[in-house]
């Protein structure tokens, strides 16, 4: 007679189908997975940050989402508690601000974060503090998550990116912008946040090997008031330069000028994420696009030309594998 074989992370299940106790077994080795969520934050109020929807859009897919609150000079903490006390578990984080290169105290922020994951957790759902999930992706990733679960191989899954930029109308070009990332990854604790905080490594500075989902991750870290955005160029600049590069390559204002900043746009001709609805309809300034003075770099023009071959020329900081499914 046909058999089924099922593994779990203990245990090996050999069953004698009938198709029925084929489904049922599969429905509850499925639900036996467990997806955390997590991210860090730090004065999301005064950086105008969308942390409550970058929370809300992953919690459908998550147990729990761990939250690593950095000492803030706004009311960040009780914002984070008042999203879902049942589901979203707080920690409590001081930010070593001497730390001014490469951005490496965002790493050090994520990695608290990781690690007050619990053991038993499965995946690891990452997402930072300006980044929303469409609920039209839910069910591709919770599918990914449940179809990749035994396959030891897959350290991770890489989300295609549309970052907005000035409005909520325009998003970045995507060879101006990186286009993919990882954002779920499994719950090793050889895994850590590689750099500033853009993805991950493991082991002795190895990268992950990743499956590419059809799924989108909405990056709103250009979209904000310019004044808070003004706010953030002066402020976050010193997580990646000392104070002479800041003071020679941040310009003082009271506002943040779109406008002057050379970036290549195309219209953003989808739907955003429920969540962000309420926000979208706040936005209270005026953005102009002039696409004659906004252009793409020389570099930007080849890597176009390339992909239009065929040719990825992204860096990458993951390895895309095929994994064969039965």
């Amino acid at each position: 007679m046909e058999r089924s074989c099922y593994e779990t992370n203990s245990i090996k299940i050999i069953l004698k189908k009938p198709p029925i106790l084929h489904l049922l077994l599969l429905l509850i080795l499925r639900s036996k997975m467990k997806v955390t969520g997590f991210t860090f934050v730090r004065n999301a109020i005064v950086y105008d940050y969308p942390i409550v929807e970058a929370i809300r859009s992953i919690l459908p897919l998550c147990d729990e989402v761990i939250v690593a609150v950095g000492n803030s000079d706004d009311d960040t903490l009780k914002l984070i508690q008042s999203i879902d006390p049942q589901k979203v578990r707080i920690i409590e984080t001081i930010w070593d601000d001497s730390l001014r290169e490469g951005g490496r105290v965002l790493a050090m922020e994520t990695d608290k974060a990781f690690k007050g994951i619990s053991e038993d957790s499965d995946w690891a759902f990452y997402i930072q503090g300006d980044e929303v999930v469409h609920e039209e992706d839910h069910e591709t990733i919770r599918k990914a998550m449940e179809l990749y679960l035994n396959e030891e191989n897959v350290d991770g899954l890489l989300f295609d990116y549309k970052h907005f930029y000035g409005s909520y109308e325009y998003i970045g070009s995507p060879t101006s912008w990186y286009p993919h990332e990882i954002r779920v990854i499994r719950n090793k604790k050889e895994m850590y946040s590689y750099k500033d905080a853009q993805g991950f490594r493991k082991g002795n500075n190895e990268k992950l090997n990743v499956v590419r989902l059809n799924a989108s991750i909405y990056h709103y870290g250009w979209v904000k008031s310019p004044e808070a955005m003004q706010k953030k160029q002066e402020t976050f600049n010193k997580y990646w330069h000392d104070d002479t590069w800041v003071e020679d390559n941040v310009e003082k204002a009271d506002s943040y000028d779109y406008d002057d900043q050379f970036k290549a746009l195309v219209p953003f001709k989808g739907t955003h994420p429920k969540v962000m609805q309420d926000r979208v309809a706040r936005l209270n300034w005026n953005f102009r696009y002039n696409p004659q003075k906004h252009h793409l770099s020389a570099k930007d023009k080849l890597k176009k030309v390339l992909k239009r071959l065929g040719i990825e020329a992204n860096y990458a900081n993951y390895r895309i594998v095929k994994v064969k499914q039965n």
